[in-house]
């Protein structure tokens, strides 16, 4: 069994007993989290769909971990104007382990 969900504006295929790293989500290690945001569950051959959303299928979810991510640089240059600006960051995540899928 595995679903499509939906978290931080992205979009995860996912199963149970799968690792995953989503982007932050407000909750203690070891806290059972609940995404209500699905938009496909698959079985088999049998496929449904959501309009958008599926109806009562959510995915249960412990978190692992909070973490940071590797640093992202960013360059920017305009060749020939003496333009050069340098930025980076660390994006924040969340590390969940899918427990199961219900609907």
């Amino acid at each position: 069994m595995y679903a499509v969900i939906k978290t931080g504006g992205k979009q995860y295929k996912v199963a149970p007993g799968e690792k995953l790293k989503v982007e932050q989500i407000p909750a203690d290690v070891g806290a059972e989290v609940i995404l209500d945001q699905v938009l496909m569950v698959g079985e088999g051959e049998s496929v449904r769909l959501g309009q958008p959303t599926v109806a009562g299928a959510t995915v249960k979810a412990t978190v692992v971990a909070q973490g940071r991510g590797e640093k992202v640089k960013i360059f920017k240059m305009r060749r020939r104007k003496h333009y050069q600006k340098h930025q980076g960051h660390r994006q924040s995540y969340t590390e969940l382990k899918i427990e199961a899928i219900v609907g």
